[in-house]
Order: C-alpha cells, then sequence, then structure tokens
C-alpha cells in the first residue's frame, strides 16, 4: 500500500484510495506552480513599486497601466490569453527559441500568475512604502546615507513588516485561484480531482479536493501569523 492511500483508508472512501496518488502528485504541481509564481513575482513587485513611486514618469504612467490592467481582469481570461493566445504565434516563438516555454501547460501557468501576482504584490508594496513616515527617509538622508541605500537600508524593511499581512493573504489567494490551471490541461490538485470524477462520477472527491485546499490555506495562515508574531515582536514591547 501507498503512502498516498492512506486517506482513503482512514476517511474509508474507495474513490480516494484509487485517486489519492494522483491527487497528492497533483499537490505537488500546484505547490510548484505557487512557489515558483509568488516568489518571481514578488522579486518583480519590489522593483515595480519602487519604479512606480520613485522612477521616471513615463515608468510611472506604464507600471500604472500594468497593475490596473492585471488586478482588472480575471485571472482565467489572463490564463487563456497566455497558453491560446501566444500559441497562436508559434513560428515566432520557434524563431526564437521559445517555443519550448509556451508549449508547456505549466509555464504558461508559472508565467501567467507571475505577471498576476506581481501586479497585487506591487501595489501592496507601494502602499506600505507609502505608510513609511517622511521624517523617516529625510533623517537617513541627514546622515549621509543615499537615497537607494536609505530605501534599502531604512524605508524596505519597515514597510515589509506592514506588507506583511496583506502579501500572507495574497499567497493564500494564489493557491486557491491555481485551481483554475486545470482549464489548460495541467494535472495539478483540482486536475486531478476533475479526473477522479470523471473516471468514478463520485461527487465526493471535490469535498476531499476541497479538504486539502483547507488543510494548506490554514496551515499557511498559521505559519503566517508566527512569522508576523516574530517580526514584529520589538513593536509590541513598546
Amino acid at each position: 500500500m501507498n503512502w498516498c492511500e492512506y486517506p482513503g483508508y482512514l476517511v474509508g472512501s474507495e474513490v480516494f484510495q484509487n485517486y489519492g496518488c494522483r491527487m497528492f502528485s497533483g499537490l505537488w504541481i500546484t505547490l510548484q506552480l505557487v512557489v515558483i509564481s509568488v516568489a518571481v513575482g514578488f522579486a518583480l513587485a519590489i522593483g515595480l513599486a519602487v519604479a512606480r513611486l520613485y522612477g521616471p514618469r513615463w515608468a510611472q504612467v506604464a507600471i500604472n497601466g500594468y497593475t490596473t490592467f492585471f488586478r482588472g481582469t480575471p485571472l482565467l481570461c489572463q490564463l487563456f490569453l497566455v497558453y491560446y493566445g501566444f500559441g497562436q504565434f508559434r513560428l515566432f516563438w520557434q524563431d526564437v527559441g521559445l517555443w519550448w516555454f509556451f508549449r508547456e501547460p505549466f509555464y504558461c501557468a508559472v508565467f501567467t500568475f507571475t505577471i498576476n501576482t506581481a501586479a497585487y504584490q506591487a501595489e501592496i508594496l507601494r502602499g506600505a512604502i507609502q505608510s513609511i513616515p517622511r521624517g523617516q527617509f529625510e533623517g537617513a538622508l541627514a546622515l549621509g546615507l543615499h537615497r537607494w541605500s536609505s530605501l534599502r537600508h531604512v524605508i524596505l524593511p519597515q514597510a515589509m513588516i506592514l506588507a506583511l499581512r496583506p502579501l500572507g493573504n495574497e499567497l493564500i489567494v494564489m493557491i486557491k485561484a491555481s485551481a483554475i490551471a486545470s482549464l489548460v490541461t495541467l494535472f495539478d490538485l483540482m486536475g486531478a480531482t476533475r479526473l477522479a470524477f470523471a473516471r468514478s462520477f463520485d461527487l465526493s472527491i471535490y469535498l476531499y479536493a476541497a479538504l486539502i485546499y483547507l488543510a494548506l490555506t490554514e496551515l499557511i495562515r498559521r505559519v503566517w501569523d508566527r512569522l508576523e508574531l516574530r517580526l514584529t515582536k520589538h513593536l509590541a514591547m513598546r
């Protein structure tokens, strides 16, 4: 008996016994998809937020348009535009050597989720930076720090603490939103669940998938609470 079959035996579900391994394999794909997209999106968001606040006018306008589009349109629509839309330019991608990327549903999903969450995280970080009192920046400049050094060593660390909670919420939202990746033939957790239902016609398999999503998001919420408590301990002592 495989380890992934044990949950099915514990709950007495035949369909979970038969498809539990496939669902946990899909869960691993879901975790990869979310972790990669959120991590890369966070790196992009830092640059976008800083450029939106302190960059040239044209950059501010361009970034504002980018965040407005990706925060104002459905993620499903964006995924279809990338997977099906970019796929229509196969000859172009072959010429530039990128067809191997845009022909794979996993890479298309990662790309779409990354640019989507980068827009949300950029706005979160921008709001956190703007909430830091102006005197912090002026004080750092008065001590002889350069503008970017002040931003890196004084402003951003404080902004990260303020942004911690909404960033955690964005991570949880991305985990739940990752279910739509199954619509482009990606066998993540929801894709494996849809396959199990198509073969068994047992609706309870969706309940087990929902419980797995719930357990995952609850685990992240608790870990995030501990992280936030640890990082803000010095504030509570004031």
